[in-house]
């Protein structure tokens, strides 16, 4: 058996830390499938998450939306299991189970009673290798991820702008085609496309294995050698390497029009760095960026400019998470108030950018963020489900444990230089997009 470090070590921070860590334990079986224990004693739950690291900007081109297709497909039948088999046995033990999505990763979990994670267990290594799919549930759930998309996307006019803000934003990679799939290739897939992507991807040596809550690592470990174990590792299995962006140059501007828009905005989303492994910092000084601009209406620098001083909007928002294998963005929102054209939104949210660059940060302003900051990281560990999915995230988007439990320390690290230089070089014209969203072209005029 190869480890991922010593057995059973515990993961800490070598430096003192301001907020205490969580007790993780990894191993690393041979064929290739990494454990995670979280270990949380304080309620007899467990939660069992299986991540994978095959997201939607891992399918093939052409075949957009197989991701998430294959997760609905998953919940059919087995060679020995029948189809919704699997989540009424966690019904009828008093759990809750789901899946989901993302662009570098799809999961599936359960939480229940600590005693039944042996149970939950054999089911999910059960559908991992031995999935057994007809052309009924090709058409059935075909057609389920269709009406998910109509709901989800068709009707609704913001999401079919953010759609097309990102397929402008990203010029190269496979993060400007949307989670759920273009129509017209969603409407082409079947068994072939989703049996491909199961058989090189839903393999052990493709998986991260996250058990958090009131289990001894030694416990998880056997059970993991005895149920997963067995899985042969897939041996064709790719490098993850997705198409890069080339050097983005020249400013895009899009007006997207439809009759639903209630009220007009502005929408603006920059290129920006990802939290890599070992070098978090200047994802941390983007995540005080965001609250320092569009956070609180009452303290940002955007609220305080646009909804106060001077009446120009209705609502400001800044958005960064930084959590993502390669490139994310860095997004900002600006809803004018009645009578302010688009265009003078614009232009005051780049004066109040602008100011804020020149004029630095209030200290005192970065101390409450600080706490605030903190707060959040020390109330999360108070669900244990929560912790397993941030840590899924993040080691299936290239980070690591100690990564994971660095990150409290270095957004405690972040000095005014730090956001001020961030934002010197992630709020680049050059790498934006830069959206109007309107009813109709008459809002212009």
């Amino acid at each position: 058996m190869r480890l991922l470090a010593a057995a059973f070590a515990v993961f800490a921070t070598s430096a003192p830390v301001l907020t205490q860590a969580e007790e993780v334990t990894t191993f690393q079986l041979d064929n290739g499938m990494d454990v995670v224990v979280i270990e949380d004693h304080r309620a007899p739950v467990v939660v069992h998450m299986l991540w994978y690291r095959a997201g939607s900007a891992d399918e093939p081109v052409g075949s957009s939306g197989v991701a998430h297709y294959l997760e609905h497909l998953l919940f059919k039948a087995t060679d020995t299991v029948e189809s919704g088999e699997f989540q009424r046995i966690v019904a009828e033990n008093g759990g809750s189970d789901n899946a989901f999505t993302s662009y570098d990763y799809t999961g599936y979990f359960q939480r229940v009673a600590a005693d039944r994670l042996p149970l939950m267990m054999q089911y999910e290594a059960d559908r991992m290798n031995n999935l057994v799919l007809t052309e009924d549930d090709i058409v059935t759930e075909r057609g389920v991820i269709l009406e998910e998309r109509n709901q989800r996307t068709e009707n609704s006019p913001g999401a079919l702008a953010r759609e097309q803000m990102r397929a402008a934003q990203f010029l190269n990679h496979r993060h400007g085609v949307p989670i759920i799939g273009w129509k017209h290739e969603m409407e082409e897939l079947d068994m072939a496309d989703a049996l491909a992507f199961y058989d090189l991807y839903y393999s052990p040596n493709n998986t991260i294995l996250i058990v958090a809550g009131d289990v001894e690592p030694e416990e998880v470990l056997a059970l993991a050698q005895e149920h997963y174990g067995p899985i042969p590792a897939e041996p064709n299995l790719p490098e993850r390497y997705r198409s890069q962006e080339p050097p983005q140059t020249a400013e895009r501007r899009l007006i997207f029009e439809d009759p639903r828009v209630a009220q007009p905005y502005v929408t603006r989303s920059y290129l920006a760095p990802e939290r890599d492994a070992g070098a978090q910092e200047e994802a941390a000084a983007l995540t005080y960026l965001a609250e320092l601009l569009g956070g609180s209406p009452f303290t940002s620098t955007l609220g305080i400019a646009l909804q106060f001083e001077t009446n120009t909007a209705v609502f400001v928002g800044a958005f960064y998470s930084g959590v993502s294998l390669d490139d994310t963005t860095f997004g900002l929102t600006v809803v004018p108030s009645e009578g302010v054209s688009l265009q003078d939104a614009e232009d005051a949210m780049d004066a109040a950018i602008a100011a804020f660059i020149e004029n630095g940060i209030d200290p005192a302003r970065m101390d409450a963020l600080r706490t605030q900051l903190k707060a959040g990281e020390i109330y999360a560990r108070d669900d244990v489900g929560g912790l397993a999915r941030r840590y899924g995230v993040a080691l299936t988007s290239g980070l690591t444990v100690e990564d994971v439990q660095a990150w409290p320390d270095i957004l405690q690290a972040v000095t005014e230089e730090d956001v001020i230089a961030a934002a010197i070089r992630v709020l680049d014209r050059n790498q934006s997009v830069t959206g109007w969203i309107i009813p109709s072209r008459e809002v212009l005029q």
